[in-house]
């Protein structure tokens, strides 16, 4: 059993070096890697077998492009395991932004799930937040896979409501700050954060029924994934 707080991980990587790296960084911190594997294949065998076994990870650290291709290998994998196992956590760790399958990842439930750069981890503790979050069942994305993902999307029409600065927090929703978090980003009291996530909702007709739920289906509807 591990710790109480600690994460059960499983890591999947090609790269040896890095994968070494990471299950030495999560041991270090108190975390317990179940398995570091390096191709999609043997990711989804040991997720389904711990799952099996009563061992289920809380989240899987899964990088795009693995074997035998170096294309979508990780994703395709992390969207079977969303598929077979919804209750572990996905977060993509990769150097490349893929955005069909990304939008397949994060269309639906979106909770637990997550897409950082790699290049773009400032430190160590901003990589361990975004796995405690999503293990919490959190969305959490990269401002630059936001980016991206928006500018491959259609229009849509309760976005073309939004203010300049609804848009500006709910982008920041999108990359998974709290109300308090975006208050400090944008200089703004947690109040009139709070209105400004109130009037985006209502924009985009979501129901007050949906509760906290309410946060990703916004982020969803922004990134133009949702449905």
């Amino acid at each position: 059993m591990s710790p109480a707080g600690a994460l059960r991980v499983v890591v999947a990587d090609d790269a040896a070096i890095l994968r070494d790296g990471l299950v030495a960084l999560l041991g270090r911190r108190g975390h317990q890697v179940l398995a570091a594997v390096g191709d999609g294949d043997q990711l989804v065998a040991e997720v389904d077998r711990l799952v099996a076994g009563g061992d289920p990870p809380d989240v899987a650290v899964v990088d795009v492009r693995m074997p035998p291709t170096h294309t979508d290998e990780g994703l395709r994998a992390a969207l079977q395991l969303r598929a077979a196992h919804p209750q572990v956590g996905v977060l993509l760790f990769s150097q490349y932004v893929e955005t069909r399958f990304a939008a397949r990842l994060f269309s639906g439930d979106a909770r637990g799930v997550g897409y950082l750069l790699k290049d773009r981890v400032a430190d160590v503790g901003e990589f361990l937040d975004a796995l405690e979050r999503i293990a919490a069942g959190r969305t959490v994305l990269d401002p630059e896979v936001v980016s991206q993902l928006l500018g491959a999307a259609p229009v849509d029409a309760g976005l073309a409501r939004l203010t300049a600065r609804e848009r500006e927090v709910l982008e920041l929703m999108a990359q998974g700050r709290s109300n308090g978090a975006i208050a400090e980003a944008m200089v703004l009291t947690y109040g009139a954060v709070e209105k400004h996530v109130t009037s985006i909702f209502g924009k985009l007709d979501l129901a007050p029924d949906a509760g906290d739920h309410r946060r990703v289906l916004a982020v969803l509807r922004y990134l133009q994934v949702a449905g």
